[in-house]
C-alpha cells in the first residue's frame, strides 16, 4: 500500500505480534488456499509429461494400420498389407521409418511343460520404432534379415520361467522350428497384451515367420513421422497410400496415439477444474475467516481505536492500518503456502520412477497467482472490518468498555 507511513505498518505489525495465536489460526486457511492453487497446477503439469513420456515410450510419434475384417464384405488376400506397401510408405515425405509385424500363436516347451506364446515376425525398425529395451545381448541386424537367421528375442517374463538360466545362445525350440536365443527385452512401458506384445513373446525375423504362415504379408504396420506435429499429416497419408495400393472395397484402420493424448487431456483438465475449485473455496472460507476475526478485533480493540483518534489520528490511518494487518495475513499466509508446495516437491520426485524421467514442474505462474489472490482475498474481506473500525467515533470509543 503506497502512501503509508511506517508508523501505520508499525502498529500493525505490533498488533500482530500481539496476538500471535489468533494470527496464526487465521493465516492457516491462506496457507491451505495458496498450496492448493500451486499443486493444482503442479499436478496437471506433471499428468501431461507423464502421458507424454507413456505415449513417447511405446512409441514415439506412432501411427499404425491394419487390414480390418468385415463379415459383410470379406478381404481377399491381396487385401493384406505387404512389404512393398511397408516400403512405400517409408517413401512418405514425412515419415523417418516403417515397420511391421505379423504374429502367430504357438507353443514352446520348458522344463517339461508346454506353454503358450506368441511369435511375432519383425521387421529390422521395429525395435527402434516401439523402444523395445534391450535386457541382454542384441536386436537383430541387416544379415539376420537378409539371411533369414534362425535367432530370436524372448521377452523378460518368458525369460524368467527357465529360472534365472541365462539364455543367451541357447536353442530355443518354437513350434516346429528351433532358434537361437540372441536377445532377452522388455516393453519400455508394458502394454499388458493391448499390443502385439504380451508377457510371454518370442520376436524372429519377419522373413522366418513364412515357414509359419505361408506368406509374408504385414498384420500391423508401423509409421513413425519425423516430428509430432506431422502425426496427424502421416495418419492420413499411411490411409491414402493403402487405399491406393488395394481394392477400393478393402477397409484399413489407421490411427495414432493422439486420441490416447486427447483424452488424458480432458481427464487432466477435468481434475484440474476440481482441485482449482478446491483451492478457490479454501481461499474464500480463510477470507470469511480474516474478515469475522478482524471483525471481532475491531470490537475489542475499539478503546484503542478511539484514543488513536482523540490524539489525532485520521480515519484514513485506521483504515490502513487494519487493511495492513489483513495484507500481512494472507501475503504470509501464501508465502507459506507456496513454500509447503515447493518442499513437497523434494519429496515426492524420489519416489517415482527413474525410468521415466520424470521432473516435478514448479510453475513460476502459479507461485506468483498463489501470492496474488491470497493478498487480493485478504484485502477484499478485511475491508469490511477496517472500514468499520475507521467509522467509530472518538467519543463513543473512548466510552467503551
Amino acid at each position: 500500500m503506497l502512501g503509508v507511513s511506517n508508523h501505520t505498518w508499525g502498529l500493525a505489525i505490533g498488533a500482530l505480534r500481539a496476538n500471535k495465536v489468533k494470527a496464526g489460526l487465521t493465516m492457516l486457511g491462506v496457507v491451505i488456499g495458496s498450496a492448493c492453487i500451486v499443486l493444482v497446477v503442479t499436478v496437471a503439469l506433471l499428468g501431461r509429461t507423464y502421458v507424454l513420456a507413456q505415449i513417447e515410450a511405446v512409441g514415439s510419434n506412432l501411427v499404425y494400420a491394419y487390414l480390418q475384417r468385415d463379415p459383410a464384405n470379406p478381404a481377399s488376400i491381396s487385401d493384406a498389407i505387404t512389404q512393398e506397401d511397408m516400403q512405400a510408405i517409408q517413401q512418405l515425405p514425412h515419415v523417418k521409418a516403417a515397420a511391421g509385424t505379423y504374429d502367430v500363436p504357438t507353443t514352446i516347451v520348458i522344463n517339461g511343460v508346454e506353454r503358450p506364446v506368441n511369435l511375432i515376425g519383425v521387421t529390422q525398425d521395429f525395435q527402434k520404432i516401439r523402444n523395445l529395451m534391450i535386457v541382454r545381448g542384441r536386436f537383430f541386424d541387416e544379415l539376420d534379415m537378409q539371411n533369414t537367421a534362425k535367432a530370436c528375442l524372448i521377452s523378460q517374463d518368458l525369460a524368467r520361467r527357465f529360472n534365472g538360466e541365462d539364455m543367451i545362445g541357447k536353442q530355443l525350440r518354437v513350434g516346429e522350428l528351433t532358434f537361437t536365443v540372441i536377445a532377452v527385452f522388455r516393453e519400455r512401458i508394458a502394454t499388458f497384451g493391448q499390443s502385439e506384445i504380451t508377457p510371454e513373446t518370442v520376436l524372429i525375423p519377419a522373413p522366418l515367420l513364412k515357414y509359419y504362415t505361408g506368406n509374408d504379408n504385414i498384420k500391423t504396420l508401423y509409421a513413425q513421422a519425423d516430428d509430432s506435429q506431422n502425426v496427424d499429416r502421416v495418419t492420413e497419408e499411411v490411409q491414402r497410400a493403402l487405399v491406393q495400393r488395394h481394392r477400393a472395397s478393402a477397409a484399413y484402420f489407421v490411427q495414432n496415439l493422439g486420441g490416447i493424448l486427447d483424452a488424458a487431456r480432458k481427464i487432466s483438465f477435468a481434475l484440474t477444474a476440481v482441485l482449482m475449485l478446491v483451492g478457490w473455496i479454501s481461499l474464500v472460507i480463510s477470507g470469511v475467516g480474516i474478515m469475522n476475526i478482524m471483525l471481532v478485533t475491531v470490537t475489542q480493540r475499539t478503546r484503542e481505536i478511539g484514543l488513536r483518534m482523540a490524539i489525532g489520528a485520521r480515519r484514513k490511518e485506521i483504515l490502513y492500518q487494519f487493511l495492513i494487518e489483513a495484507l500481512l495475513i494472507s501475503g504470509v499466509g501464501a508465502i507459506i503456502g507456496i513454500l509447503i508446495a515447493c518442499s513437497l516437491k523434494l519429496l515426492v520426485q524420489p519416489l517415482l520412477p527413474p525410468e521415466y524421467g520424470l521432473r516435478i514442474p514448479i510453475s513460476n505462474y502459479s507461485m506468483v497467482a498463489a501470492f496474488v489472490v491470497s493478498c487480493a482475498t485478504g484485502i477484499t474481506f478485511g475491508y469490511l472490518p477496517a472500514s468499520r473500525a475507521s467509522k467509530l467515533e472518538p467519543t463513543e470509543s473512548l466510552r467503551y468498555e
